[in-house]
């Protein structure tokens, strides 16, 4: 497929790119010619990660181009994962033409420079045209075409979902999204709308979703390779708030600003599905997306109302704004029907998610250690971390309602994004291996690879567990 930002072969003469990494640089220098070295002192470019120098030629035309790359073994982070923003500067830090890696490049950090580069050349251009395009990289010949083109085009996706106004991304197109996805690969999709809920038994979604002129509804994507038997079956779930007032609880000015992206589980649930079946992973896969607008109007759900689940808990609503939840404990009631090998929920669930690790690194809560080191070790291994944080039982207690099984909030402030977790896990059986992310789904401020607006957190990093874990 065609990714805009890499060519396969280019039409005009290619300028190189000398990548040097900081603790190498002085050893690079001292080998180049005078005039490199004059231009290096005189421009004062030390390496430093993603600053580009431009080096002219004798005719004034553009000889070659540096680039610093992270010094080799950087303490808590990955090289690959420094190596892929270094790179991801260039689409828009260098003039428009082609450009090739020059000399001899590993395998992994060719991998790692296509997909910063591609990561990189992303705009969203619904609604506004670029003012240029990105510089083109020609496909490094060592590089592993094929990952890099399915990460970017799923990253891709789960941006352009998240980007675009809930006005154009309502439920109704959320499920659209999905059909043209499974249409694409071959899966089957059925899509649950409005009262049928109620007659199918996702009581919570309908209660969240019912005061939206948009009706509710539970997005069902099931897929697997062809001629495969007896294959793992894992679930993905993903939070589709796809506007989030806040309810009855009505948000401030300042905290409904940017609830377009409150889908972005749903959004990254289906570019997580888009990896695993462009890759043709062995697993039969199984998406679960709430698709609702937490909207205010007359049949809106209320404060201390007692809902139904799926699962049969009663759940007291301490506050129509922590709706994701609810909408979540139907499907995963509805996950672990089938005794899956794995369920994983993404959401962009709470704030006290973001204050403990701030925007750039989700959550991870899991009821298996062992699970748990393998998610974290595979984010660390694609430079895509996440941070393991306790499903601490003892805030459990902080849940409890006098008149339901369990309350939506917790009766305190603290550990916000731990009970919410706790609250999630009771409607997923013991004995289902459980993985949950809370993430931001947004950059806050632009920088190379990561332009503000909708992003992926931990979509990579959960299709390395995947790949290793559960496709031998």
């Amino acid at each position: 497929m065609l990714i805009e930002g890499l060519t396969s072969r280019a039409k005009k003469t290619t300028v190189p790119l000398v990548a040097v990494t900081e603790d190498l640089f002085g050893k690079w220098l001292s080998v180049q010619p005078a005039r490199i070295k004059a231009w290096v002192r005189t421009s004062g470019f030390k390496a430093q990660p993603g600053v580009i120098s431009l080096l002219a030629a004798p005719d004034g035309g553009l000889e070659r181009v540096l680039l610093g790359l992270p010094a080799r073994g950087v303490k808590g982070q990955a090289k690959e994962e420094g190596a892929v923003w270094a790179y991801a500067a260039c689409p828009y830090g260098l003039p428009e033409g082609n450009y090739r890696l020059d000399g001899r490049i590993g395998a992994v950090q060719a991998s790692a420079a296509a997909l910063g580069w591609a990561l990189g050349s992303y705009r969203f251009t619904r609604y506004r045209k670029p003012e240029r395009p990105p510089a083109n990289l020609v496909w490094p010949i060592n590089s592993s075409r094929a990952e890099v083109e399915n990460a970017a085009l799923a990253t891709f996706l789960v941006r352009d979902l998240i980007n675009t106004p809930a006005g154009d991304m309502g439920p109704s197109q959320l499920a659209a999204a999905a059909r043209t996805l499974g249409h694409q690969f071959g899966a089957r999709i059925s899509v649950v709308t409005g009262s049928k809920l109620l007659d199918r038994n996702y009581p919570a979604i309908h209660a969240v979703g019912r005061a939206a002129s948009e009706a509710p509804r539970l997005i069902d994507l099931n897929w697997r390779p062809a001629g495969q038997r007896r294959l793992p079956l894992i679930v993905i779930c993903g939070k589709g708030v796809c506007f989030d007032t806040g309810g009855l609880d009505l948000k401030s000015t300042a905290g409904i600003r940017l609830m377009k992206k409150d889908m972005g589980g749903g959004a990254q649930a289906l570019g997580l599905a888009q990896m695993i079946m462009a890759a043709e992973l062995p697993i039969c896969l199984r998406v679960l997306i709430p698709a609702v607008e937490n909207a205010v109007a007359g049949n809106a759900y209320h404060p201390l109302d007692v809902i139904a689940t799926r699962k049969g808990l009663s759940v007291e609503v301490g506050n129509t704004d922590a709706e994701g939840r609810i909408v979540l404990a139907d499907v995963l009631a509805e996950a672990c029907r089938a005794g899956p090998d794995l369920v994983i929920d993404m959401a962009t669930l709470t704030g006290a998610a973001r204050v403990a690790l701030g925007a750039g690194l989700p959550a991870l809560f899991c009821n298996d250690d062992n699970l748990a080191e393998n998610a974290l070790a595979a984010g660390q291994r694609v430079g895509d971390p996440m941070w393991r944080l306790p499903l601490w039982a003892p805030y459990r207690n902080k849940l409890s309602s006098r008149v339901a099984d369990i309350n939506n909030i917790s009766s305190g402030s603290y550990g916000g994004a731990i009970t919410a977790a706790l609250f999630l896990q009771e409607f997923v059986d013991v004995e289902t291996p459980w993985i949950h992310v809370d993430f931001m789904g947004w950059n806050e401020t632009g920088q190379p690879g990561r332009p503000e607006g909708g992003e992926a957190q931990g979509m990579r990093a959960l299709f390395a567990l995947i790949e290793k874990n559960y496709c031998a």
